[in-house]
């Protein structure tokens, strides 16, 4: 696909799996459908391949758990690891630039706001990856991890009080997850993000069924 450098796809693959994972949710499955995702809305909205896929391989290469203190600065420190990896590689420097905004810029937590194009579409692309049937394995993956219950038993689906997802799993749905759509940059993205978010709020019908 990228003439220049034709391994650099495996050679990234490669490089992360020495890097460890800051919890389940954040392994190379993600990191491997995050790139599905972005090559395919880099064709449909017209990006440049040679920025968006290094970036999407490389965004999480430095990852912190969610509860870490430095967890902001995650996505600067995973743009300078591979940036200095891509140049032992030989990757052309003309994309260094872009691909290092694309990486800093697709956290939430960074709060850094998207200016080209691929770095809307790395965004989008991780962020989608956030919701549907694989965004609710994921967010019940973390969860476990950080110990919170499934839902309230006195309100399971906040409709009397405020989201807490530092207590609860299903909150997190209603406090971050159920608004990524509305937020997508692209055109692309936000029509498979509404499809998704259908998703999981079908998962939230059956949930309260059962409960």
């Amino acid at each position: 696909m990228l003439n220049f450098c034709p391994n650099f796809e495996r050679d990234c693959r490669e490089f992360l799996l020495t890097q460890g994972q800051s919890d389940a949710a954040h392994d190379i499955s993600h990191l491997t459908r995050v790139v599905k995702t972005a090559k395919q809305l880099a064709l449909e909205e017209g990006a440049d391949l040679a920025v968006v896929v290094p970036a999407a391989w490389l965004h999480d290469c430095v990852s912190l758990p969610k509860n870490h203190p430095d967890r902001s600065s995650a996505s600067t420190l995973a743009a300078d690891k591979a940036v200095t990896f891509l140049t032992s590689i030989g990757y052309p420097t003309q994309y260094m630039n872009a691909i290092h905004h694309a990486i800093c810029a697709h956290s939430f937590s960074a709060n850094i706001e998207p200016t080209a194009l691929e770095a809307k579409i790395v965004q989008d692309a991780d962020r989608l990856d956030a919701l549907g049937a694989v965004g609710i394995a994921r967010c019940m993956q973390v969860s476990g991890s950080l110990n919170r219950a499934l839902y309230s038993l006195e309100d399971p689906f906040c409709l009397e009080r405020e989201p807490n997802d530092s207590l609860y799993s299903i909150d997190h749905f209603y406090r971050k997850l159920f608004r990524i759509s509305s937020h997508l940059h692209t055109l692309s993205a936000q029509r498979e993000g509404k499809r998704r978010e259908d998703v999981m709020r079908s998962f939230l019908a059956q949930l309260a069924l059962e409960v």
